[in-house]
């Protein structure tokens, strides 16, 4: 590998001071003069017809500047891929999250008082919780316009000969799998503050992960109020915790605008921790019929996977999932024939949103499991079936993936070598592996899948770095910060990055896909090549030689061959100044990653590169209580190159707690459309005291396209957990758990139906 001054360095996080010392600035800190605040009533039933409603003892109130209702919002405005979600709704509720009014006021605990004050008669309808259900002939429907509960979204593809490769199969494994309601857990819950100047162009701070597209939407949102050709701002504080949450814009900030409008004043409205857990949206729960095969030596034949998806009550990115999930369907291993269907069915129930991994957790949870299944009736060891199928650089996968970089076989190597060093299994003792692959080098959705940055060098040496991509504690600030420090020849510490502007900062479509480090940092790698080359040919002018000849390094330029000619960067920056005609040092770039759009069969090459990991975990299962131990847990992952080795084993660890909290104890429970467990007391979230032993083998394999090598991480450390976690559990006691989460109920209901059978 290469060396580098920068890159590659454990520099913690640069804004880890300002958040040790609360000098960071979340949407709760926001405060405006005049301030309003803004509070939404919900729903009290998953499906009824809103027969009447009386607020005018809520307006009545004191303190109370507005109340909106279904009533006031403008016909066009609408959310959702289908539009079938307006900000506040009139006539009818789907869902107990459902908006159906809004007060402005004075103070919470008056716009609260308000809420109470809202008199609503409802007629209640017959709902629909169970997604396979929902596809009944006679099932109630969700919303009558579409005639059926199943979106037509045509989520299907078949890719070879499924039928004669099943003949030709040796051996066949198939079974049902389903995963459930997960929701983000962000410590920062949601917010917004609204404000229109007085020509009406409107400002919006939102911890959003999508502050462009956020800008976009909220255009939309003024032209449907009539305020059409007006400036939108959005201002994005520190976010708090994304996972996808804030991937799309919500209700309460099309209210928050409506209400701003209404007042003329600044509006804020801030979730509590009950309407975090009530009113955001989940990762998307799934029915899976899968059915795979391989010949006699091990070789994968056939993969046919069918879906059920609940999509809830309305359309968010949730509704967007089936594509993210035809990735490891076709594309997990060599398999050369195809088949997959699935199905996105509204419910009564809350509806989804993106979330960590984007349906590849589900999918891969399903794949996985049957892996081990199918390994064992082909009678080969787990690992060594996955290494007859690993993907390897060069494949072109049945959707048309194409591997470039890929270090899936090494993953499985040093997962092996670092399970082999523990002691051997004793009882109730078992090892269990699953793998990945996921979207390393953006991933495109849109028509673009770029990011803007734009570089400025002050006389002092010091830069700033505008940038599109959005930090939300990921460490992306490191990472643009080491990269262009880099390759300009300065540290970390003497680069600001900015992104927390729209009226500052250039378009990106959005923190997701684990796009950030590889379309992010490429396009700053742009912005300092960009300024590099100007300063360097500045400098060999002074130093009379060809820019080829100069380095930057250490804070200075030198000339390569005679380094006692030299000069510190910013006395070369205050000549380039000074000189006459004078220059200040500015560059932009934009980078659009070769990546591609999916065609109407889905074969496209959707991301430049492609992150792959193994990940391996040793459990003991107690065969009394049936609960779950996890002594020992390995992640390895194919990271192209580590630019902060730190930051990117914080983010496998910060994975692998999130992916076993989905393996074993996470549950949104909802019953008839309710959820009856919104708070960290009853939702069953993996804490600092169930953190497990980890270790993170970092695969460096230098991706042609990335960023000094790199590739995207942020997403792959949850995907393979549950699976590994269930393929371990059947070695240790000899049960096959297929419905998420693996709770100590379902593990001893499923020994001691074992028991009977034996």
């Amino acid at each position: 590998m290469i060396g580098y001054n920068v890159v590659g360095q454990r520099i913690p996080k640069l804004d880890a001071a300002q958040k040790a010392m609360g000098r960071a600035e979340y949407i709760q800190d926001v405060r405006l003069p005049g301030m309003l605040f803004g509070k939404i009533l919900y729903s009290r039933h998953a499906h009824a017809k809103i027969t009447a409603m009386d607020i005018s003892k809520a307006r009545a109130l004191p303190g109370v500047h507005a109340v909106l209702t279904g009533k006031d919002i403008p016909p066009r405005m609408r959310m959702g891929f289908y539009k079938d979600n307006p900000p506040l709704k009139a006539d009818k509720v789907c869902c107990f999250r459902d908006e159906i009014a809004a007060v402005a006021a004075v103070s919470e605990e008056v716009a609260k008082k308000a809420l109470s004050l809202i008199e609503v008669e409802y007629e209640p309808l017959p709902g629909v919780f169970d997604p396979e259900a929902a596809m009944e002939k006679n099932a109630p429907l969700v919303h009558e316009a579409h005639k059926s509960n199943v979106l037509k979204l045509p989520w299907k593809l078949h890719y070879g000969d499924v039928e004669a490769a099943e003949k030709d199969s040796a051996f066949v494994a198939e079974d049902r799998f389903t995963t459930t309601w997960v929701t983000h857990c962000c410590l920062s819950t949601s917010g917004a503050v609204a404000l229109f100047d007085a020509s009406d162009n409107l400002t919006v701070y939102s911890n959003t992960q999508i502050p462009s597209l956020a800008q976009k939407d909220f255009l939309e949102t003024l032209a449907a109020m009539d305020l059409k050709n007006k400036r939108v701002r959005v201002i994005k504080p520190v976010i708090g915790g994304g996972f996808g949450s804030k991937l799309d814009t919500y209700a309460y900030e099309h209210i928050a605008i409506l209400l701003a409008h209404k007042c003329r004043k600044p509006v804020k409205i801030l979730f509590d921790r009950k309407e975090e857990f009530e009113a955001t949206s989940t990762r998307q729960p799934t029915v899976i019929y899968i059915r795979q095969g391989c010949d006699k030596e091990g070789h994968l034949t056939f993969r046919n996977i069918r879906m059920v998806l609940d999509n809830g009550a309305r359309t968010s990115w949730g509704a967007t999932t089936p594509s993210v999930m035809m990735m490891p369907i076709t594309s997990l291993y060599r398999v050369p024939n195809v088949r997959y269907d699935a199905k996105c069915v509204y419910t009564n129930n809350t509806y989804s949103q993106a979330m960590r991994g984007y349906g590849n957790p589900q999918a891969t949870f399903a794949i996985e499991s049957c892996m081990d299944m199918l390994a064992k009736k082909a009678g080969i060891d787990p690992v060594a079936f996955r290494r007859i199928n690993q993907n390897e650089p060069g494949d072109v996968t049945p959707q048309g993936f194409k591997i470039t970089s890929c270090g899936l076989g090494q993953c499985i190597d040093a997962v092996e070598k670092e399970l082999a060093a523990d002691q051997p299994l004793g009882e109730g003792e078992g090892i269990g592996v699953a793998s990945l692959i996921h979207v390393g080098g953006g991933a495109r959705i849109y028509k673009s899948d770029g990011c803007g940055a734009i570089l400025k060098m002050d006389d002092f040496g010091k830069v700033d770095i505008f940038t599109g991509g959005t930090d939300m504690g990921q460490g992306l600030d490191n990472m643009i910060a080491q990269i262009v420090a880099e390759e300009l020849g300065l540290l970390a510490e003497d680069i600001n990055v900015v992104h927390s502007d729209t009226d500052v900062c250039p378009w990106d479509v959005g923190a997701h896909a684990s796009r950030s480090t590889f379309v992010a940092g490429n396009a700053a790698l742009g912005a300092a090549r960009r300024a590099k080359q100007t300063l360097l040919a500045f400098g060999a002018r002074l130093f009379e030689v060809a820019p080829e000849d100069l380095v930057m390094e250490n804070r200075t330029v030198s000339v390569k061959n005679d380094p006692e000619k030299f000069m510190p960067v910013d006395k070369l920056l205050r000549k380039a100044h000074f000189s006459p005609g004078g220059t200040m040092l500015m560059a932009d770039y934009f980078y659009d990653p070769p990546n591609e759009n999916m065609g109407k069969d889905f074969r496209c090459n959707l991301s430049v590169t492609y992150s792959f990991g193994v990940h391996g975990v040793r459990v003991h299962v107690d065969k009394e209580t049936g609960k779950v131990l996890v002594k020992n847990y390995v992640a390895a992952h194919d990271v192209g190159r580590a630019i902060n080795p730190m930051l990117l084993e914080g983010q496998v660890y910060g994975g692998v707690i999130m992916g076993l909290g989905y393996a074993l104890s996470e549950e949104v429970m909802i019953k008839e459309g309710q959820i009856k467990n919104p708070n960290f007391r009853d939702y069953k979230l993996f804490t600092a005291k169930d953190v497990v032993p980890i270790k993170a083998p970092v695969i460096e394999t230098h991706d042609p396209d990335g960023p000094f090598g790199a590739k995207g991480i942020g997403e792959p450390g949850c995907v393979p957990t549950a699976p590994a976690v269930a393929n371990a559990i059947f070695q240790a006691v000899g049960v096959r758990i297929k419905d998420l989460p693996i709770t100590p109920e379902k593990v001893l209901a499923a020994i001691q139906e074992q028991s009977k059978g034996s």
